[in-house]
């Protein structure tokens, strides 16, 4: 007696039944071979069941996905002719994507929200940064490495060095903070050579110092401050701490060993250009306080362009902001291509969006800005687009001779 079931038809014949020559192409997203079928069968994700990375078939709709449902799954069932599977079809896909104010509201409730039109979410998921590149000079000047190698062995006697407050000698081997250790000294925690420490005791390299009986080895300041000088791109923020969850120029830096980065001098998310970043706190200050009167030169391209008489009364007058009188030191055109302009503007403050509003108030847009100059340091030639440098001790050198400060184990020569 003959078998009553129906001969089983290759898959191939069925996919030529209903193409009769299916193309087979390569989708760059996944990596994985699909091929053409039919419109009717089109919608339905297609695998090829011999594939051994991943075995896993959606039901086709027609013939085709019968077909498909009845095959074996394991590699051992296609070689020893097995029967069929009786496995179930996989249920025809479904989207799960929620309407528009459903999403908004399950996402403002996940934050702590209200669901209301229009609103902004305060603590969204923080934004993934690359790491910055640094710039390497292959072929640096000679005489400056050596300067820069005089330099450290100099710094490195300690003989040279004067002494320091206790607390900022703590700080600075890693105890803890400057406030810390002047509460730890005031409750009597820290001793000097065997005697109770008090507030304002200073330290030498020779001094034998311990903290709740624990000997600590000081880590004398004898280094250089750190300086590093970076291409901000437009999109970054200069801040750590973001509840909308943008990219922070701190995320894309690498990490100061024992200290942390400070700015210079802020720019907004829409600016680009320079941005100099230390881990000395005094720098900062010579260089942002409005009291030294640091220069900073920027790039400004404006839709349109500025008189003769708009230039001249803005370097002599001024201009009347809301947060008081703004002075530009110089402007000079900088050509342009149609409609648009560029000028390069030095000021000597570091107001928010002050260069933007000052070609606010003479009636011109401004549509791109790049610092290219802060202080005595130019944004240099070299220097992409998220890169960052790092001055060697040389440079370091003469930017702190530039701010008038000392150098680790100098002494300031007294006036005659």
């Amino acid at each position: 007696m003959k078998d009553s079931t129906p001969a089983r038809k290759p898959i191939s014949t069925v996919a030529q039944t209903l193409s009769p020559k299916p193309q087979r192409r390569f989708h760059p997203q996944n990596r994985r071979i699909r091929y053409n079928i039919e419109p009717s069968d089109r919608g339905r994700h297609f695998i090829n069941p011999s594939c051994r990375t991943r075995r896993r078939r959606t039901a086709l709709s027609g013939e085709l996905g019968k077909m498909m449902s009845k095959q074996p799954t394991s590699k051992r069932q296609w070689r020893d002719g097995a029967a069929p599977s009786a496995k179930k079809t996989a249920k025809p896909f479904k989207s799960k994507a929620r309407p528009k104010d459903e999403t908004r509201k399950t996402a403002a409730q996940a934050y702590g929200q209200k669901a209301s039109d229009g609103i902004k979410l305060q603590n969204a998921p923080k934004q993934r940064a690359a790491k910055a590149k640094k710039l390497v000079v292959r072929n640096p000047n000679q005489k400056i490495m050596e300067h820069a190698r005089d330099l450290k062995e100099r710094r490195s006697d300690l003989s040279r060095m004067e002494p320091e407050r206790l607390q900022k000698v703590l700080a600075a081997s890693g105890v803890g903070s400057r406030r810390e250790m002047e509460e730890w000294i005031n409750n009597g925690w820290v001793t000097v050579n065997g005697k109770t420490a008090q507030l304002g005791d200073k330290v030498t390299p020779d001094d034998h110092v311990t903290v709740k009986g624990s000997i600590i080895k000081l880590k004398w300041a004898d280094r250089l401050p750190r300086i590093i000088l970076y291409y901000k791109q437009e999109g970054e923020i200069v801040s750590r701490d973001d509840p909308q969850g943008r990219v922070s120029i701190f995320d894309r830096l690498p990490q100061a060993a024992s200290s942390r980065w400070v700015a210079i001098g802020r720019l907004d998310i829409n600016t680009s250009g320079l941005l100099i970043l230390t881990t000395s706190g005094e720098l900062v200050q010579r260089f942002a306080h409005p009291s030294f009167e640091v220069e900073r030169e920027y790039a400004v391209r404006v839709l349109g362009g500025l008189t003769t008489e708009q230039m001249r009364s803005l370097t002599e007058e001024g201009v009347m902001l809301e947060d008081g009188l703004a002075k530009v030191e110089r402007i000079y055109e900088q050509g342009g291509e149609g409609a648009n302009k560029w000028y390069n503007i030095v000021i000597k403050e570091g107001r928010n969006r002050e260069v933007r509003r000052i070609f606010e108030s003479q009636g011109l847009t401004v549509s791109r800005l790049v610092r290219v100059a802060f202080g005595p340091i130019g944004l240099p030639n070299r220097l992409k687009r998220g890169q960052f440098y790092e001055l060697n001790p040389a440079e370091v050198a003469n930017i702190l001779k530039w701010a008038d400060m000392l150098l680790p184990g100098e002494r300031r020569r007294k006036k005659a």
